[in-house]
């Protein structure tokens, strides 16, 4: 579980997505679905949750390889493949008073961005939102082949760093991560919005 608060720590873990930005995948899933209602539930089993997803963020799958299998797949209209490139990258909008939020943060801690994610997004992010430019330091599970799901993905950051668990503070929106995290012995927060999450630190 993650914790009701926490005192100050030296480096915040921050996750991105619905903590620094929204993520809307059905929109994603209605600009390339042949049919724009079931047709985009069908795309959004097949290709933004499971295991092949996971291996797109871990890695395991190259880009344009994942995009080419969707373009491909009878459910998605025919589109050139950097439109599809297009769609899948912008479904992104920047969550309310994470500017001031981050901000505010890098007063009393380093931020370090810690998410699972894929190439093309975070490079999506890194040229759209620049609140994500300036943090300490990233741990990007498309790099090091860990999602936050699993404790790994925590005792690799750990280890890498050399730092200690009792160093970082996890702000997460997912449950899952920050139950991990605890298995690391590393504190969190699970996100809800900015307000709540400034008034627990």
């Amino acid at each position: 579980m993650c914790s009701k608060g926490a005192s100050l720590m030296s480096i915040i873990l921050l996750d991105i997505g619905n903590v620094l930005v929204t993520v809307d995948f059905m929109r994603f899933c209605r600009a390339v679905a042949r049919d724009p209602v079931a047709g985009a539930d069908e795309v959004f089993l097949k290709y933004c949750s499971g295991e092949f997803k996971d291996k797109l963020e871990t890695g395991w799958v190259a880009p344009l390889e994942y995009l080419a299998v969707i373009a491909s797949d009878p459910l998605v209209r025919a589109m050139p493949l950097p439109d599809i490139r297009h769609r899948w990258q912008d479904i992104f909008e920047l969550l309310d008073g994470a500017v001031e939020a981050v901000t505010l943060l890098r007063q009393s801690h380093l931020l370090w961005i810690m998410s699972d994610t894929d190439p093309l997004h975070f490079t999506f992010l890194l040229n759209h939102y620049p609140l994500l430019r300036n943090a300490d330091r990233y741990y990007l599970s498309f790099e090091h082949g860990k999602m936050k799901t699993t404790v790994d993905a925590f005792t690799y950051m750990l280890e890498s760093s050399g730092r200690t668990a009792d160093e970082f503070l996890l702000i997460d929106d997912k449950a899952v991560n920050c139950a991990s995290a605890s298995q690391a012995g590393i504190r969190s927060i699970q996100f809800q919005s900015w307000p709540e999450t400034l008034a627990l630190l």
